[in-house]
């Protein structure tokens, strides 16, 4: 090793508290402090590393044992100040707390304080590192820390200050050290390199402020290895990249264009290109997360601070803002989680290139897929009912279910069809039965079995009697499910059907029934679906006296609805006898039966209005009976 040769970390480690970059708080307490000649008995310094806490010790101790101190401006000439210099003092003891932890190593120290100075005024301990001391060597230390000899003053530095005991920190004057700024370690390079006539560039020296992340020691030591290289040749930010391993501007912004564009093919081309050259996974990964986090900021700040936040040129700048324009601010935040994601998965796999790969190729398919505007507009008509294709809703109401005959059930005699009914098939049935239900005076369009959509009734609806008889028809037509169909019809009774409100009213158990949440939600999905609305109101509850001005004509409609949705098979309870009245049945029936017998019922019955209306409800009653035991009616 070349004796010669010293560092330029350690050939330009300040000497006086005012060589120091930056910490201005610091020096100037420490000068007053030593003008004043208030000199604590034990000091904290705290802050990240090559901020300059150890310098500041040393600086520190050459003011105080100075044959002219204390004083802000030690000589350099004396014996103490030279000890100091050259790292071989007598009365100042350094310490690395890293390596020496233990009980016994504090012990050792306490045992040697109570000699008095050799050189100068102060016994003065610098305990590096101090976090790493063991709580036993911190309590050996407390008593001492405290109430320490006059001589004797010690300095504690630490970049980790949560880890020392609350107790040491309340017996020291504790010093923050702050990051230097960028600024204050680029104009300390500009000198260095001009006092040792290194040919580099101001973007390149600007570069290497930004890197060491506040250090000063890590930039001095970058530019001494920077130093090294061609010296015919100025040295520019692409040797710094090419040093570090990094990617240089230019071909970030390709990457990231190829992101914003969504296409992998191009993101997949430039990364293999950057891989062969050497670069690391991690690296590159890094890389690219940072100049998303400058495209943010070009973003989200002043156009006069971009190029001192980023540190970059003001023609990157501009690139970047075109690309920031692309893109919305969550979109950068996006890819900025999603790269961090990436980066976390190459500490714990042990094929980086194929993550790597996997991360551009999902990278250059999330710009386009998470706009925030697409998905407030799609929200907003989710929630105003509106579709991507139309701009009115339409809502389809399913025809009505028609029952289809059960087999002969156990306990009957005979099924007795009428030979009178007019033979339809099925999908007939469906469609007038439908048709018949779900009319609306207002409505203007040809209803049709397999396509229709009712016409949202107004906000304006009056609760008059012929406008809930009419709504109530609709509301019976929209409830898809069957059985809660059927369950409607028959139990309950229509109050009011608005927009705003509907009551319905039923008996006790039916009011229990019906308020089931299923039951009810049917109810609501139909009543939602009628008016074209999200929020409908649903009451259902007991009969009042003021029920009454409906009651006649509902009745009559109900009766009337029940006989048109009742197109599938009716039982008749007559002479105990059960008769299914539907030619679709006609397998069933008794071909020894007399026509003149069957005639002679039906006759009966249409002469007897009463007796058709108990017909009706007997008939609905043994459905719901037939419904609940499986398709069996029970006598």
């Amino acid at each position: 090793m070349n004796k010669n040769f010293i560092p330029l970390y350690r050939k330009y480690r300040p000497q006086i508290l005012e060589e120091i970059v930056g910490q201005e708080h610091v020096k100037k307490a420490l000068a007053n402090a030593i003008n004043l000649n208030k000199i604590a008995h034990a000091y904290l310094f705290t802050g990240p590393r090559g901020t300059g806490k150890t310098s500041t010790a040393r600086i520190l101790a050459k003011s105080l044992n100075c044959v002219n101190g204390p004083t802000v401006a030690p000589c350099g000439k004396c014996a103490s100040c030279v000890d100091i210099a050259n790292s071989t003092p007598l009365d100042v003891v350094e310490i690395d707390a890293a390596s020496n932890r233990s009980v016994n190593d504090a012990q050792n120290i306490l045992e040697k304080i109570q000699y008095a100075p050799v050189n100068g005024k102060y016994k003065i301990y610098i305990i590096d590192e101090v976090h790493m001391l063991t709580v036993q060597a911190f309590n050996a230390l407390l008593k001492t820390l405290e109430e320490p000899p006059e001589n004797v003053v010690f300095i504690l530095a630490t970049t980790e200050v949560h880890k020392v005991l609350d107790t040491i920190k309340s017996r020291c004057q504790r010093f923050d050290f702050k990051r230097i700024t960028t600024d204050d370690i680029a104009k300390h390079l500009k000198h260095i390199a001009k006092l040792e006539k290194i040919n580099i560039e101001d973007d390149a020296i600007m570069t290497i402020a930004k890197n060491a992340a506040g250090g000063m020691r890590d930039s001095l030591a970058l530019l001494d290895q920077l130093s090294v290289l061609d010296t015919e040749k100025a040295i520019t930010t692409d040797d710094i990249n090419s040093l570090l391993g990094r990617l240089s501007f230019d071909v970030l912004n390709k990457l990231t264009e190829s992101i914003i564009n969504s296409k992998p093919n191009d993101a997949i081309e430039i990364l293999e290109q950057v891989y062969n050259s050497g670069n690391e996974p991690s690296q590159i990964l890094l890389n690219l997360l940072n100049y998303l986090k400058n495209i943010l900021i070009v973003k989200n700040c002043k156009s006069e601070l971009v190029v001192e936040l980023t540190g970059t040129t003001e023609s990157q700048a501009a690139e970047m803002k075109k690309q920031s324009e692309k893109l919305e601010t969550q979109q950068l935040i996006f890819l900025i989680e999603r790269t961090s994601h990436y980066i976390n998965e190459l500490k714990t796999t042990t094929n980086q290139h194929t993550w790597l790969e996997v991360a551009m190729i999902d990278l250059a398919n999330l710009a386009e897929n998470s706009k925030l505007i697409d998905f407030q507009n799609r929200l907003s008509k989710l929630e105003s009912g509106e579709t991507s294709h139309s701009s009115s809703v339409s809502y389809k109401t399913p025809p009505l279910p028609v029952q289809k005959p059960t087999m002969k059930p156990s306990g009957f005699s005979q099924f007795k069809p009428a030979e009178n009914v007019q033979k339809r098939d099925t999908k007939t049935i469906e469609k007038d039965s439908f048709k018949e239900s779900v009319q609306v005076s207002s409505a203007k369009e040809d209803v049709n079995s397999d396509d229709f959509s009712p016409m949202p009734v107004s906000a304006n609806v009056q609760n008059t009697v012929s406008d809930i008889a009419e709504n109530w028809k609709l509301l019976v037509a929209n409830i898809t499910n069957s059985n809660v169909q059927r369950l409607v019809s028959q139990q309950a009774k229509p109050v009011k059907i608005t927009k705003e409100e509907t009551i319905l009213t039923a008996n006790s158990i039916w009011v229990k029934g019906l308020s089931e949440d299923d039951r009810k939600n049917e109810i609501l999905k139909a009543l939602n679906s009628m008016f074209g609305q999200t929020n409908s109101n649903l009451i259902i509850r007991l009969p009042q006296d003021s029920d009454k001005q409906f009651s006649e004509k509902i009745n009559s409609d109900k009766v009337q609805q029940k006989q048109t949705l009742n197109s599938e098979p009716k039982v008749e309870v007559k002479n105990e006898q059960v008769v299914l009245e539907n030619s679709v049945t006609s397998e069933f029936s008794d071909k020894d039966e007399s026509k003149e017998t069957k005639n002679t019922e039906i006759t009966e019955s249409v002469n007897n209005p009463e007796k058709i209306k108990d017909d009706v409800i007997l008939s609905d009653q043994a459905k719901m009976v037939k419904d609940l035991f499986e398709g069996k009616v029970v006598d």
